[in-house]
């Protein structure tokens, strides 16, 4: 009787023990659950920053193609070109302008602004008359933006300056060996040679020289300015001369 007790009583504290352990294993369930859950996490992390480099490398193998295209094409100097010309965009349009023929003073330009041309169009420059084969000089700093042949002007350069404005000169009768539209050009920049190209063919040898904002033409002549003449070679034997010659006069 008294083993039969014993057994109950082993059994009892088994069945004790075994709910016991069960307790304490599962205290450990949630962190268990927790650590089963956060390893998808993980992996799903670490694929979606491969994911992410992998499209980040596809972009910069993209770049570096289309890098590669444009310097073999060439269009890497267009991308230059306009980047140059923007740069013009946000600068003061020039208010003094040189004159475009080194030995014309603006005096013997006769005002052809808005003179009829024609029966449906109006003279949007000035002319400047000059033998022909006479040096065209750039009346601004800039950048070659076009160079054409049209119906009116004939042979023609455009020049892009500060603020965006357009500097036409047409009736060329040649270019300047060289130029292409790119170039920068400074105010002692020969851009070609006066003649009677387009529809100043019977007319003497002249410039047609306009000036072209955003908004339209405007006049050039009141921007116009003579260019300094050249300074005399002056030599240190010249008043030493002069000296002789007053000391011999009152002699």
């Amino acid at each position: 009787m008294e083993a039969d007790n014993r057994i109950s009583h082993a059994k009892a504290q088994s069945r004790k023990g075994c709910s016991e352990l069960r307790c304490f294993l599962c205290g450990f369930a949630p962190l268990r659950e927790k650590f089963l859950k956060s390893e998808p996490g993980e992996r799903n992390c670490r694929l979606s920053g491969m994911r992410w480099l992998w499209r980040l490398s596809k972009v910069f193998a993209l770049f570096a193609i289309l890098l590669f295209l444009l310097v073999i094409t060439g269009a890497s100097n267009t991308l230059v070109f306009y980047a140059r010309v923007a740069k013009l965009y946000t600068q003061n349009p020039d208010t003094r302008l040189s004159m475009p023929l080194e030995n014309v003073a603006k005096r013997a330009i006769a005002d052809t602004w808005q003179a009829p041309r024609g029966t449906d169009r109006r003279h949007e420059g000035q002319d400047i008359f000059a033998p022909r084969g006479t040096p065209i000089l750039s009346a601004t700093r800039g950048i070659i933006y076009k160079i054409g042949e049209n119906n009116l002007g004939g042979q023609t350069v455009s020049v892009i300056g500060s603020g965006g404005r357009i500097y036409y000169y047409a009736h060329l009768d040649s270019y300047a060996r060289g130029i292409e539209v790119g170039d920068r050009v400074t105010t002692r920049t020969v851009l070609g040679y006066v003649g009677t190209t387009g529809n100043a063919q019977g007319t003497p040898p002249h410039l047609h020289f306009g000036v072209y904002t955003t908004t339209g033409a405007i006049n050039p002549l009141p921007l116009l300015t003579d260019r300094s003449a050249p300074a005399p070679n002056v030599t240190t034997n010249a008043p030493r001369e002069t000296r002789r010659t007053l000391v011999s006069r009152k002699s």
